[in-house]
């Protein structure tokens, strides 16, 4: 299965992320210190694979379901526009980016743990409004659908605040970077995304 063809990219990254995530939730959690972003252990030169890896596990079941229908919502059609060598780019370029604000601001906190997709997830997001900005989404509790673009801010906003007020492994913070990543990446490597995001308006 060639991962550069139609939607293979994303479906390899959507098996992989339930499959690991379900495997560590369900049946070896004990290795769940070994792949969560460790900014402690990274800083002193050790575990930089956590990096990457940790994006691919998740907290709880409800969080590996609200990135993966997100990641289902989102991925596939931005992986048909782009294409597999491009959408791979964009989400795991976004996922790495997303972690290094956390890991400069926790380097010091050996008791510091944060796993998830939500880097990569935001990144994807963030890059299908460049090429659909008008596509709508609905958000609960608000009863009407919003415009991808409005959506986008509102999503920016929450993250800020909830990064501020997080006790637990989800990190907030890369969502917001990963958000900012997966515009700038889609840009350098698509430079025409920034006009077709004009003319929808």
């Amino acid at each position: 299965m060639d991962i550069l063809n139609e939607n293979s990219a994303a479906y390899i990254i959507f098996g992989v992320t339930i499959a690991l995530s379900l495997f560590i939730l369900y049946v070896r959690r004990d290795l769940f210190d070994k792949f969560a972003l460790d900014p402690y252990s990274i800083s002193r030169g050790k575990k930089y694979p956590t990096i990457l890896v940790s994006g691919f596990i998740h907290a709880n079941l409800t969080h590996l379901l609200f990135n993966m229908l997100t990641f289902y919502f989102f991925a596939f059609n931005l992986c048909s526009i782009v294409g597999g060598k491009d959408f791979l780019i964009i989400y795991l370029t976004s996922l790495i980016i997303a972690n290094l604000p956390s890991i400069v601001k926790h380097k010091n906190n050996p008791a510091y743990r944060s796993i998830g997709a939500s880097g990569a997830i935001s990144g994807v997001l963030f890059s299908f409004i460049l090429f659909s900005p008008n596509s709508t989404l609905m958000i609960f509790p608000i009863p009407f659908p919003l415009p991808a673009y409005i959506f986008a801010v509102l999503y920016l906003i929450w993250s800020y605040f909830a990064a501020k007020q997080s006790g637990d492994f989800i990190n907030h913070d890369a969502h917001f970077w990963g958000a900012i990543a997966g515009i700038i990446i889609t840009i350098l490597l698509i430079p025409d995304s920034i006009s077709i995001f004009l003319s929808n308006f």
